[in-house]
């Protein structure tokens, strides 16, 4: 059957399934509720600083096959760049202690056998002992799974698993966790190469998209928020845009990717994840050194991570609630003084912008893991589409490429059947 795909949403998910509809030869009509695309995955410019900024960052990796695929799909993958090799240099600010973790560029880790390769002070044994989390179920939690204490899970596994899963580790889906290790650490250094969209997410993943699908002569709709659906028996017959109102023809699909909340109003009875955490993201306006590496992992302090960016130097911290209410200048201050230390630099406070998410992710813990929806919902046109739904990997680029891909490909089986 041909007819319409309408895809509700024109977040990173939504423009995944659009862009692999477009591609197939499919009339695609985007409808996104702000005057904005890329939700979480954008940029803008900034006052505060006089630069375009992300409002979040971002890191992808070189085994992200789906964002990869979509990033070479709207023919933007040369500007995620990153080094050659997988390495990545931490510094420990309690102590000013800095190492290289190398894992080379090979299919399997056998970093973990090379002793000036792997984190300093560690064991094969240590890492032997991550095993149980590669056969974990998503129901058991990570403290249960392996041990959260000792040199590799402080250098290591906890940033690691922190920033993937944006809740303290051990209270984390353990099955969640070993998707991560399985596809990072296990996978080698081929996997692993970080990239970063360096002239911004928007100019990388969100603009050549809109681009591209107006090329192929989908619409996209700014402005346009979904009020309700009409249903007639299992299908979606109508799109309620409150001023205006799509009927459906009997060919036409929907992709619903839109945040849970969103989702769970215009469904009724649609089970979502219902408690979230907060992420903070912070630039400052200062032109790194030369020998400043693209992504540096910081512990032992209140930074995370440490991009560098040709005009500025930002950082995320993972799990954020407890800095959501701290004064903005505050936190501004002791964020700088991490970035002084572990960039090794001296001076003032520059230019600075501070961006708190409160709901940035869904909670992933074992509980709220549980009521991630798949793609297919009880209507045979409606499909979903989101990094909360159940993409077997926590809130992330890569899980939210994935799940637009499974929405478009459910379309596409549907058209064929």
């Amino acid at each position: 059957m041909q007819g319409n795909v309408h895809v509700i949403g024109a977040g990173i998910s939504g423009l995944s399934a659009a862009v692999r509809l477009a591609n197939a030869g499919h009339k695609v009509h985007v409808h996104e509720a702000t005057q904005q695309a890329g939700g979480r995955c954008r940029s803008y410019f900034d006052a505060a600083t006089n630069l375009t900024i992300d409002n979040g960052n971002h890191l992808l990796l070189s085994g992200n096959r789906h964002a990869l695929a979509y990033a070479r799909s709207i023919g933007t993958e040369q500007g995620l760049v990153g080094p050659k090799r997988a390495q990545f240099p931490f510094v420990d600010l309690a102590s000013g202690r800095r190492w290289q973790l190398d894992l080379g560029d090979g299919r399997l880790p056998l970093w973990v056998f090379d002793k000036s390769r792997r984190v300093p002070d560690t064991r094969l044994s240590d890492y032997l002992a991550l095993s149980p989390l590669m056969w974990a179920s998503p129901g058991k939690l990570v403290g249960d799974t392996i041990p959260c204490r000792g040199t590799l899970y402080d250098r290591l596994v906890q940033p690691l698993l922190l920033a993937a899963l944006n809740v303290d580790p051990p209270e984390g889906s353990a099955g969640l966790a070993g998707a991560i290790v399985r596809e990072t650490l296990l996978a080698g250094g081929q996997a692993c190469r970080p990239l970063i969209a360096r002239q911004g997410l928007s100019a990388v993943l969100v603009e050549p998209a809109i681009e591209l699908l107006r090329a192929k002569g989908a619409s996209v709709r700014f402005g346009h928020e979904l009020r309700g659906l009409g249903l007639v028996g299992s299908n979606v017959s109508e799109l309620k845009f409150g001023d205006d109102a799509i009927v459906l023809g009997p060919g036409d699909a929907v992709v619903m990717a839109v945040p849970p909340r969103a989702a769970a109003s215009l469904l009724p009875g649609l089970q979502t994840p219902a408690k979230f955490r907060a992420i903070v993201n912070a630039h400052f306006r200062i032109t790194p050194s030369e020998d400043q590496p693209a992504i540096t992992g910081v512990v032992g302090g209140l930074v995370e991570w440490l991009f560098a960016f040709p005009q500025r130097l930002s950082v995320t911290i993972s799990n954020g609630d407890r800095l959501v209410e701290l004064p903005r200048e505050q936190l501004a201050q002791a964020i700088w003084r991490d970035i002084c230390k572990a960039a090794g630099i001296e001076g003032d406070l520059p230019p600075w912008q501070i961006v708190r998410e409160r709901r940035a992710t869904f909670e992933a813990t074992p509980e709220q893991n549980a009521l991630r929806p798949g793609t297919v919902t009880s209507y045979k046109n409606l499909f979903l589409a989101g990094d909360w739904t159940d993409t077997g990997l926590p809130a992330t680029i890569e899980g939210s490429v994935r799940s637009g891909d499974r929405a478009a490909d459910r379309v596409l089986a549907m058209r064929q059947a």
